[in-house]
C-alpha cells in the first residue's frame, strides 16, 4: 500500500508521484484538496510522520494567519487543515513504514 496526498500543480508532489512511480509503486494518488481529510485522517496521518501536525502545515498560506493559527490549540489546528486543505504540505507519502513529508523529496526515501 502507498499513497500520496497530491497536488498536481505543486512541482515537488509531481516529483514524488514520478519518482514513486519510477519504482514500480504504483501509488493511490489522493487529491487532498478535491477531498479534504477528515481530523481522524489527519491525525493518523500525523500519528505514522513521527512529526507534529504544525510541521506539516504550510504557515505561509492565507488561512494560518486570518484564522490566527500561530496559537492555536492543536485540535484547533486539526479542525481548521480539514477545513482549508491548502494548508497541509505536500507532497506526504504513506507506505506501510510510515509517511513522510517529500520536502525535500530524498526524505521519503526510507519508506520506499
Amino acid at each position: 500500500m502507498t499513497k500520496i496526498y497530491h497536488n498536481p500543480r505543486c512541482s515537488k508532489s509531481r516529483a514524488a508521484l514520478e519518482l514513486l512511480t519510477e519504482r514500480g509503486l504504483n501509488p493511490d494518488v489522493v487529491l487532498y484538496l478535491d477531498s479534504p481529510l477528515s481530523v481522524r485522517e489527519l491525525q493518523q496521518l500525523v500519528a505514522k510522520s513521527g512529526v507534529s501536525l504544525l510541521e506539516l502545515v504550510r504557515t505561509n498560506e492565507s488561512p494560518y494567519s486570518e484564522l490566527h493559527l500561530a496559537n492555536a490549540s492543536e485540535q484547533d489546528l486539526y479542525e481548521a487543515v480539514a477545513a482549508h486543505p491548502i494548508l497541509l504540505n505536500r507532497p506526504l507519502v504513506e507506505t506501510a513504514k510510515g509517511v513522510r513529508l517529500g520536502r525535500p523529496l530524498e526524505a521519503i526515501e526510507d519508506i520506499l
